[in-house]
């Protein structure tokens, strides 16, 4: 799909969504010609718009790859493993080390970043309390979630700068804004990759021998052999978790303002019961603002998936933001509110053994967000519509305008 779609005004995607549910919601597409040279394009692949065929595909990772790519277009296979890392691969690779990564989400390990979730967002709507106006993106959304995934394996406040603009080319290479000038394209993600991976390296030998509580240390330091990560591997999980952990929280938590935003009467019900609210508030944020718009499998064998026959070696692509949109699913798919329940929204990824590791941590993030902006600027509210990242695989905002009275810091 065209990056330049997700550019059009909100309502005409939701149209556009609308007429493939209706009429081709599972359909075949050929793929664009990339602008960039090193690229080719494919032969094709299947949209897959059903919450049901998601699942379907989402639970079957043996009959649905994630080790040929994960984006439509096919990149070369040494960027492959190196930036998508776990999300890349399919079983026994994949397994062991999601179960190796899985030690620093436990609640135990979340539980220890509750205060620094709750400190840093303090510190972040403090930080522009007095100003009375901010770009809600820079400013608010994507700082909270990069400062906590940086303490969370062990990076200093020093780095954080240097994290942030190498994560927005990893993610933002087909938007100018994020594209280094005078530098191709394969240079551009192999600079920026390289300067993370030598981060982490750096962070993972000054853990080394220590009995820090960071994932960095809890990695490098295990007892057993088999819990190791290589130097490789754990960059590229660094480099996964960084952009993965913040790119999709930051948008999230912009989206979930322009929502609140266009219905006031959902922001006074939230409001006025916050705690009540937050769970089903937040699951609602994550539907619609889905920040990862899909993900790539390929066939390993022929297969039939909602009554369609698709062969070996094809491409499906699960377009999480359209099965999020589901009318055999959610009732007025369109409608944001905020008790809406059941939800079982895809914001996340679907069913299986790729679904989101940190999942509850991003929620965490979220509800703590919000809950620190209607306490201290309880009148924020955007005042211009999102400014989009040029990209089909992340519904990302790149600057959204807000304003505010003004507040006195204590």
């Amino acid at each position: 799909m065209d990056p330049l779609f997700w550019l059009q005004p909100a309502v005409e995607c939701d149209l556009a969504i609308a007429r493939l549910h209706a009429e081709a919601p599972l359909d075949w597409f050929e793929e664009p010609l990339p602008e960039n040279p090193y690229l080719q394009a494919g032969p094709g692949y299947w949209c897959v718009t059903r919450h049901e065929d998601i699942a379907t595909v989402s639970r079957n990772p043996q009959i649905y790859s994630s080790a040929q790519g994960i984006t439509i277009t096919d990149v070369p296979p040494e960027f492959l493993e190196f930036f998508s890392s776990m999300i890349a691969m399919d079983d026994p690779r994949h397994a062991r080390l999601r179960r190796i990564i899985s030690k620093g989400f436990t609640p135990r390990m979340l539980g220890a970043l509750e205060d620094s979730v709750q400190n840093v967002a303090a510190t972040i709507v403090n930080e522009i309390g007095e100003r009375g106006e901010c770009d809600f993106v820079t400013d608010v959304a994507a700082a909270l979630p990069l400062k906590i995934v940086c303490d969370l394996m062990g990076v200093p406040d020093s780095a954080y700068d240097m994290v942030f603009t190498n994560t927005n080319i990893i993610l933002g290479i087909g938007d100018p804004e994020f594209a280094p000038e005078g530098v191709d394209f394969v240079t551009a993600l192999l600079n920026a990759g390289a300067d993370l991976a030598a981060l982490m390296g750096e962070v993972a030998e000054a853990k080394k021998g220590g009995d820090g509580g960071d994932l960095t240390s809890v990695l490098v330091n295990a007892d057993l052999e088999d819990d190791h990560l290589d130097q490789v591997d754990l960059a590229s999980f660094f480099i996964l978790l960084v952009v993965a952990g913040n790119e999709t929280t930051r948008n999230a938590i912009s989206w979930g303002l322009r929502y609140l935003t266009d219905h006031p009467d959902q922001r006074a019900i939230w409001a006025a019961d916050f705690e009540s609210v937050a769970a089903t508030a937040v699951e609602e944020i994550v539907r619609l603002a889905s920040p990862v718009t899909y993900m790539r499998r390929t066939l390993t064998q022929d297969t039939v998936l909602g009554g369609q026959e698709i062969s070996e070696g094809e491409k499906v692509a699960m377009f999480y933001l359209a099965a999020n949109r589901d009318p055999a699913v959610f009732d007025d798919p369109y409608r944001f509110d905020v008790q809406r329940a059941p939800n079982p929204q895809y914001g996340f990824g679907g069913p299986g053994p790729h679904f989101c590791l940190g999942s509850h941590l991003a929620r965490r993030e979220i509800t703590v967000m919000f809950r620190e902006l209607f306490r201290t600027l309880p009148d924020i509210h955007a005042t211009e519509n999102p400014d989009p990242l040029q990209s089909a695989f992340i519904h990302g905002v790149k600057h959204m305008k807000a304003e505010f009275t003004p507040v006195r810091s204590s």
